[in-house]
Order: C-alpha cells, then sequence, then structure tokens
C-alpha cells in the first residue's frame, strides 16, 4: 500500500459519505468491457467539476490491492453484477494526478523526474528484484513484468493540465507526450489506461502520440454517455428527495445532450442548490468568465455574430473535426466554439452537428463576458433587458417599442430587415425575462405557431409575443387573436398579455401595442 502503488480507498470513501452522493459505480461494469471487448486504452474528458476525479478515485477504491473497499462498494449498484468480486481489489493500481506533480515543479522536466522518482521509490520498496536503469520508469517496470508478470492498471487524472498552463510551450507538450507515449503505448505491464482531463487527446499533425486511447469526449460519449454527468432521472429523485424544483432545477444546470435519449446536468450545480437551498452560478463560478471573454473577443470569422444567434435561443452549426485538442491553435470559429463545447461552455447535437447554450447558469457568463467587453448594442440590450420586461408588464408601449429599437442590432445577421431579424433582437431583449420565464420561439398553439410565448415559473402573467415586418402593429394583435393563439395557453387566460410588435423598414421605427 502506497501513495501512487496500490493507495487506498480514502478519498473514495469520503466522496461516498457526503450529504449527497450519487451512484455512479455501474461505470465500473462499462469500464471492465471497454478493457476486455474494446480497447484497454481509455480517455475521458470532460468539463471541470463533472466528476472526473471523483470517478478516478472510485476505480482506485475498486481495483487497488492496497485497501478492503468491501463495506464502501457492497452497498452500491456495481455489487448487484456478475463479476463484482472476481476484480475487487485484486489488480496492481498506479494512481497519478498530473496536476499535483506540476503545481510541486511548474517545469516539465522537473515534473517527470520528480513523478518517476516517486512511483520508482515505491516499486524498489514492493518489489526486491535488479532494475536496469533505475531513473526510467518504463524499463523498471518491464523488469517488474518479466520477473513477477505482474501488470498494472494506471488510472491518470488531470492528464491535459499542461496543455491548460502551458498553452504556448508547444515543445514541452510534445515532451510530455512523448513520455506517456513511452510509459503506455505497447506495454505489456498494461492491464488498463484510464486518464481523465477537460481536452482530449493531443493532435500533431495527422496522427496523435497517444493515438492507442479510445477518446471519451463532450462530443462522441460513446459508451460512457450516462456517466457524463447526473442524468435526468438522477436529478429528479434528488428533488424529490429534498424537495426541490425540478422544473427549476433543468432551466439552471441541465442541457448537455449526450445521445437524442440522454441529457446530462452539471453535477457540481446540482449538489450546491441543493445544499445552499436556492439556485446559482456554481459551476462557472470555479473558473472567472474572463476565460470565456478570451475566446469569444477572438472574433474569429464574425463570432460574436454567432454569439449573439446563441443567446436568442438558436443552435448554430459546428464542425468539430479540424480542432487541435488544445487552447491555442485556432485557425477559424469552429475551433472556438469545439474548445467551447469541451469547456462545458456549449452543448452539443451530435443528429445535425450544432452547438447551443446549455442552460441559464452558463448563459450568464455568456452575458457577463458581453458586458465587461462593451459590445456597443448587445450589452445595451443586455443591460435594458430589465427595464424592458418591466415595462412590459406595466404595458408602457412607448418603452417597450423604444428598448426594442435600441436593441436592435447592428450586426451583420441583423443588417437585413426581416421578422427572423426582429426576432433574434427580441430574444436577446428580452433575456433577463428567462429568470421568470421559459421562453418558447415558434410555439405551435391554436391554429398556427406563436413568435414568441413566455410561460411564467410562478405569479408572473404569461405573454404572446407576435413580430411584424412593415405592417401596422394591429396586424399583430389581430393575428394573435384570429389563429386562437391563447388556446394553448388557458390556464393562463386570467394573466395573459398579448404584444405586438412592428419595425416599418423606411423609418427604422418600433411601434407595440399591449393587451
Amino acid at each position: 500500500m502506497g501513495i501512487y502503488l496500490n493507495p487506498t480507498n480514502q478519498n473514495f470513501y469520503e466522496a461516498v459519505n457526503k450529504e449527497i452522493y450519487v451512484d455512479k459505480s455501474l461505470l465500473i461494469q462499462h469500464i471492465e468491457y471497454l478493457r476486455n471487448k474494446v480497447n484497454k486504452y481509455i480517455c475521458v474528458s470532460r468539463p471541470r467539476r463533472f466528476g472526473k476525479s471523483t470517478d478516478a478515485n472510485m476505480l482506485v477504491a475498486y481495483y487497488s490491492k492496497g485497501c478492503d473497499s468491501h463495506h464502501i462498494f457492497d452497498s452500491l449498484k456495481i455489487s448487484q453484477t456478475d463479476h463484482y468480486l472476481e476484480h475487487l481489489n485484486q489488480h496492481h493500481v498506479i494512481h497519478i494526478n498530473m496536476q499535483s506533480f506540476l503545481s510541486n515543479t511548474h517545469n516539465i522536466d522537473k515534473m517527470i523526474q520528480l513523478l518517476t522518482m516517486r512511483i520508482l521509490n515505491e516499486l524498489k520498496q514492493e518489489y526486491s528484484i535488479s532494475f536496469f536503469d533505475e531513473t526510467n520508469l518504463s524499463l523498471s517496470l518491464e523488469d517488474i513484468y518479466a520477473f513477477t508478470k505482474n501488470q498494472f492498471i494506471f488510472i491518470i487524472d488531470e492528464w491535459d493540465c499542461i496543455f491548460r498552463e502551458y498553452k504556448q510551450d508547444k515543445e514541452a507538450q510534445k515532451q510530455y507526450l512523448d513520455f506517456l507515449r513511452n510509459l503506455l503505448k505497447d506495454k505489456p505491464y498494461v492491464e488498463l489506461a484510464y486518464m481523465t482531463g477537460i481536452l482530449p487527446i493531443k493532435k500533431y499533425g495527422t496522427h496523435s502520440a497517444l493515438n492507442m486511447f479510445e477518446e471519451i469526449s463532450m462530443i462522441d460519449p460513446g459508451l460512457l454517455s450516462e456517466f457524463m454527468g447526473f442524468t435526468e432521472t438522477e436529478v429528479q429523485n434528488l428533488c424529490v428527495q429534498y424537495n426541490i424544483s425540478y422544473d427549476e432545477m433543468k432551466q439552471w444546470y441541465d442541457g448537455y445532450h449526450m445521445t437524442n435519449d440522454i441529457s446530462t446536468f452539471s453535477p457540481r450545480s446540482v449538489v450546491s442548490s441543493i445544499v445552499r437551498k436556492q439556485f446559482g452560478n456554481y459551476w462557472t463560478s470555479t473558473e472567472t468568465y474572463e476565460a470565456l471573454q478570451v475566446y469569444i473577443d477572438m472574433n474569429f470569422d464574425d463570432l460574436k455574430d454567432n454569439i449573439v444567434q446563441l443567446l436568442s435561443g438558436e443552435s448554430i452549426d459546428v464542425n468539430t473535426s479540424k480542432f487541435q485538442n488544445d487552447m491555442t491553435t485556432f485557425k477559424s470559429k469552429d475551433d472556438v466554439l469545439t474548445l467551447l463545447i469541451h469547456l462545458g461552455y456549449l452543448g452539443y447535437n451530435s443528429s445535425n452537428h450544432t452547438c447551443y447554450i446549455p442552460n441559464k447558469e452558463v448563459s450568464t457568463s455568456f452575458i457577463d463576458s458581453i458586458e465587461d467587453s462593451n459590445w456597443e448594442e448587445t450589452t445595451k440590450a443586455l443591460l435594458n433587458s430589465r427595464e424592458l420586461l418591466e415595462a412590459t408588464w406595466r404595458k408602457d408601449e412607448e418603452a417597450v417599442a423604444r428598448y426594442i429599437e435600441e436593441a436592435h442590432l447592428n450586426t451583420s445577421i441583423l443588417t437585413y430587415n426581416n421578422e427572423n431579424a426582429l426576432s433574434y433582437t427580441l430574444a436577446l431583449a428580452y433575456i433577463y425575462a428567462r429568470n421568470h420565464y421559459t421562453m418558447i420561439r415558434e410555439m405551435p398553439t391554436g391554429e398556427g405557431f406563436a413568435d414568441v410565448v413566455l410561460i411564467p415559473y410562478r405569479d408572473k402573467p404569461a405573454m404572446i409575443i407576435e413580430l411584424k415586418w412593415n405592417q401596422e402593429v394591429k396586424t399583430a394583435i389581430d393575428q394573435i387573436k384570429e389563429k386562437k393563439y391563447p388556446k394553448g395557453l388557458e390556464r393562463y387566460k386570467d394573466n395573459l398579455l398579448i404584444v405586438g410588435i412592428s419595425y416599418d423598414k423606411k423609418t427604422k421605427k418600433h411601434t407595440c401595442h399591449i393587451e
């Protein structure tokens, strides 16, 4: 039993005994399937605070010969599977947290040297054999395998910290990848290599130094989709247990669509909102929004216009295939958008290759970034959003028209004059309304589709907003009535506002009527 070689189960024991623990132990069964039937090299990447280290500690506690974990796992889901006892604490494990070694050295040469020395020191205490080269970790592990036939399960957490902290140092990154390749690739002593990080494995040219890995990511979660965050069922159960509104939880933290059937929540945010008994920005607060601001301010290929679309609730096309899996090599806006997917600031829909802002918590980070960057008209629209909503509640038609007019953004996607452009403007201008409403665009109701419908969480009035371009505002109100749009909102019939907004192309004036 050591710190790195066959460690204890203490870290996972503490996680299981927290007030809130979601049982993800069936991940072990999936890892066993991958190891035996698919690939023994597995790299799992997902955003920070999405449970990567907890999963790594669970695998250590389950496999490590350095502890007895029956008292932990006997009550978890994995204990009901056929091969549970076959692997419980039956394997030699080497557990490495790369961030810890990097933080102690701040230099790639010294980091590799320290890591090698620490692990070799424990290996020498465990194995009384003659090592060919006591300064070379890979050769020493080969010596152990030659004499004992012992194999090792490598659990490597925060594998990508080099690429996040040494973004510009390409030589250090290459040296690190070469070290990992020499340690792991085609080695008979490797029984399983499981790595976790935020970024997928770095590409160099047309190949990767670690091309033997099966990659699991936010773009391609593969067989581990249900383990990339908290599932809807898991969160529903927590909400029932702790008497929390599931609908609000979903608005705040859901939206990462792993498959057509599986959507996941941000784990840290769910747990924090339950513990604190209020919803807030818990995941995004673990990193300053300036990190997001840097990437969107690059404005590759008019990326800012796409951010406006995203904030208005649209999905946009993205090509993720060319991303080089680092934080500096950007050749197009697709690379920036792909990075934001891996960081958790965007969700990804693999069925149509689009990205979107997943939830309310993340949208606030975009808003904070834009306001601090001062995107002129966009910033003004965001800052006016609260006043616009309150003016709508007061039925102050002149104020509503004025705020919408100010929000009619002067960006390339909105330079043409039509209802679609006005719809983007409106969704962005009413962004503050998402604190009180679910916003649905093109909602089927009555005998057609209402342009924008706002359904309240609690006691605010519901709203139907109809847009018209180069027509009288009365036409919008008449359409709401004639096509019976309120029919789908009958439960709000005593507390419903219908809002017509029209834009005149020639005068560039907006008019509003509210009933």
